[in-house]
């Protein structure tokens, strides 16, 4: 079997702040939650400071070996899409390392192609917290 498809990436603007990011905090994270409010936005967090949950799905890597995970249930409406972290001016969630910045990640999403939906439901299931 080939590789997975990607399943979500940063945007230049994304990439730029990750790379600061991690220039001030050291190796990064996202995780977004199924929550209202900002717990429905990509939270980026130092790497081992939140703890995934057994049922939260590792959908990829992005920017420079960045895990991005997702809860399960958030996952559930989001199978169908490839995912786009963009960044936004505006005040996030203060626990999301851009805060201070004055600005915030956000989705974007675009519905798979036949293909890529195809080659993804022939592929074995993402890895969880559980793995």
């Amino acid at each position: 079997m080939g590789e997975r498809i990607r399943r979500v990436e940063l945007t230049d603007q994304a990439r730029t702040l990750v790379a600061t990011l991690t220039e001030e905090h050291g190796p990064l994270m996202f995780h977004q939650s199924g929550g209202c409010c900002d717990g429905s936005a990509p939270m980026c967090y130092p790497r081992g400071e939140f703890r995934v949950g057994g049922s939260d799905v590792l959908l990829g890597e992005v920017g420079e070996d960045i895990p991005f995970w997702m809860s399960s249930s958030q996952y559930e409406y989001w199978r169908h899409t490839f995912l786009t972290v963009d960044v936004v001016p505006g005040r996030g969630s203060g626990f999301s390392v851009e805060a201070p910045h004055g600005v915030r990640f956000l989705i974007r999403s675009r519905l798979l192609t036949d293909e890529e939906f195809q080659q993804i439901s022939a592929e074995p299931p993402l890895p969880t917290g559980a793995d």
